[in-house]
């Protein structure tokens, strides 16, 4: 369990109602396949012995003793085995009906949870806190509000909801996550209808998301009565919001990884978990853990949703925090101009048609945006032409402003020799054309609109007080991926094919602050080259700093991700890289401009990562020198 992975599964067996033997055989097979594949929490379905269909029969002694004896099976069979198996029976207690779940592992029978909702059922309420109990030749606790936690990894906490009913889904889950349950085990009852799997996979990624948990629902399957309702055996593992297995069918089995030390990650940064709950009764499971091995698919854009429709829909809720922050800003200044520093590439050209959009939106022309292109020693033709096209095609007003001169002047005032290609050499550009764009949209009335992003805030690939520094930056709050996706929406969906030809060329060409001199006109100073692909760098922000994982986890996952595209020893050159520079780079972020964040997840020192600047980066860097030692 390796990084604070669980395998975890769902099993809906195909059963005979009221045949307690022939489901104890049905549920013991599921048990050990489920074993093989190494998982360690197992999730069946309410009254699984019986079937939930069985009616009035289900309190007739012989059915009662019959699901006695067939627990007894199940239980055995489990000896050598380091699972915990959620099943469903009737329990007779005195002259009461319940309807419990029995927490199996290692051969031992830990306890009996009854159903806390028992509203329109032939169960009855259990009011006591706890009793010793006898089921065949087992003896356990009723344990009404337990807590099953794990005995090498105390993060992983479970917690059973019986009769999960797709109306009444929130009510127990929500306490046992509150009292620490990283895990909640749903036993359901509901049947199939036209809407049951869609709309039980919307609300239980909802919940997990609400309460940074994982979700295992095991429905009744196929061999349930159809006299009044069909069931399909529906099986899902949520965590985080996130559907991670789905399973509908005869036998159905959802199997995956849940990643408990996520889950407690969040919390800790939400707080409000881990709440004394009454009585409640902590059970302990579980021998020692091994590696997970894990199937669970990472995805190499995790800032961004899969599927062209919810792609669609992303991109056009970032434009419009973008836009509204650029309004509202403007308006609040009272400028009726936006001025743009634009050099062929991915940021500025989204700076641009952000521009664009906000003077349309407050009603002025589009050549109330300033399009400045200030070529030097640096500039391709490819780029400049690029961002030329793609200002004049929104009716921007265009400015070409070569800067050499100015800056020749700059390096003879400080002694700095032309052909001194220092630090200096391609930081003074950068200044130069910050201080021409500052004072033209003093003298039209407008902004300077900045063009950095959040990935290159993270690796500190700008100037300080050049690109580092504008009145308002737009792409403040955007990965390179976000920033690129949203060009590449803007281009899909446009009819001028001047523009869109000129954007996708944008996408096409790479990452470069044009700041060293060129030959033959070809881009040869390539930012990707110096820092990694901003691809991987942004995988690595979600990782370390959304879900507070450390690099060697982080290093793992990548690798899945990434394994098609870098070596290992490729991706281990590129997070060392990114850890030195999260750490060296924090005086930039220290002072960043105003802009709008699009997702839960800053930069900024007022509302999002808080870090000194002279931070040492010493523990990350010692536990990847260890990893590759190993």
């Amino acid at each position: 369990m390796k990084d604070g992975f669980v395998k975890v599964a769902a099993a809906s067996p195909v059963i005979r109602v009221a045949d307690c033997d022939y489901n104890a055989a049905r549920v013991i097979e599921s048990i050990e396949s489920a074993y093989q594949a190494g998982v360690k929490v197992l999730v069946f379905p309410e009254l699984t012995l019986t079937g939930v269909t069985c009616g009035d029969m289900i309190a007739h002694r012989v059915v009662l003793d019959g699901a006695a004896k067939a627990l007894e099976r199940v239980v055995a069979a489990t000896e050598g085995m380091d699972m915990l198996s959620f099943v469903g029976l009737p329990f007779a207690f005195g002259a009461r009906l319940l309807s419990v779940a029995a927490a199996i592992c290692d051969g031992e029978l830990i306890a009996l949870v009854p159903r806390e909702n028992v509203n329109n059922t032939l169960f009855s309420e259990y009011a006591g806190e706890s009793d010793f109990v006898t089921v065949g030749r087992y003896e356990t606790s009723l344990c009404p509000n337990a807590l099953f936690v794990h005995n090498a990894l105390d993060e992983l906490r479970v917690a059973v909801e019986l009769g999960a009913d797709r109306d009444e889904i929130l009510s127990p889950a929500v306490s046992y996550a509150l009292e620490g349950a990283t895990l909640i085990a749903q036993m359901a009852c509901f049947p199939e209808t036209v809407f049951s799997g869609s709309d039980t996979v919307d609300e239980i990624r909802a919940l997990s998301k609400r309460l940074s948990c994982s979700l295992v629902l095991a429905a009744p399957g196929r061999g349930e009565s159809t006299t009044d309702n069909s069931y399909s055996g529906l099986c899902l593992v949520a965590e985080n919001g996130e559907l991670l297995a789905e399973s509908e069918y005869a036998g159905a089995l959802a199997v995956s990884e849940i990643d408990v030390q996520h889950l407690t990650n969040l919390r800790r940064k939400r707080g409000g978990f881990d709440l004394p709950g009454e009585d409640l009764c902590l059970a302990p499971w579980g021998g020692e853990l091994s590696e997970t091995l894990l199937t669970r698919r990472y995805s190499k854009h995790p800032h961004l949703p899969e599927g062209e429709e919810a792609l669609a829909k992303y991109c056009e809720r970032m434009l419009d925090i973008q836009v509204s922050g650029l309004v509202k800003r403007m308006e609040f200044a009272h400028l009726d101009h936006c001025v743009v520093g634009i050099s062929g590439g991915v940021d500025s050209t989204l700076a641009v048609m952000v521009s664009a959009m906000a003077a349309k939106r407050m009603g002025l022309p589009s050549t109330n945006v300033v399009a400045c292109t200030m070529p030097c020693f640096g500039t391709s033709s490819r780029t400049k032409s690029n961002a030329v096209v793609v200002a004049e095609q929104i009716g921007a007003e265009v400015r070409v402003i070569d800067i050499s001169k100015s800056v020749y002047q700059h390096f003879d005032d400080i002694g700095h020799a032309h052909d001194d290609y220092s630090v200096a050499f391609e930081n003074a550009q950068a200044r130069e054309r910050t201080q021409v764009l500052m004072d033209i949209a003093n003298k039209v009335n407008g902004l300077d609109v900045g063009t950095e992003d959040l990935s290159e805030y993270i690796d500190g690939w700008c100037t300080y007080n050049g690109d580092h520094t504008s009145m308002y930056d737009v792409n403040i709050g955007m990965t390179k991926t976000q920033v690129r996706a949203a060009v590449s929406h803007i281009a899909a969906k446009t009819d001028n094919k001047i523009l869109k030809a000129a954007l996708y060329d944008v996408l096409d060409c790479p990452v470069t602050p044009e700041l060293l001199p060129i030959h033959d006109d070809l881009i040869e100073q390539k930012s990707e080259d110096a820092v990694g692909s901003y691809s991987l760098q942004d995988f690595f922000t979600h990782k370390i700093l959304i879900c507070g994982f450390d690099p060697i986890k982080t290093m793992r996952l990548a690798k899945i991700a990434y394994g098609d595209e870098f070596s290992d020893e490729e991706l281990l050159r590129w997070l060392k890289s990114y850890c030195t520079r999260l750490f060296t780079q924090q005086f930039k972020r220290s002072c960043l401009m105003d802009g709008p964040s699009v997702e839960a997840f800053s930069v900024s020192p007022r509302t999002g990562l808080r870090m000194p600047s002279d931070g040492e980066s010493a523990l990350f860097l010692r536990m990847l020198a260890e990893y590759e030692g190993k």
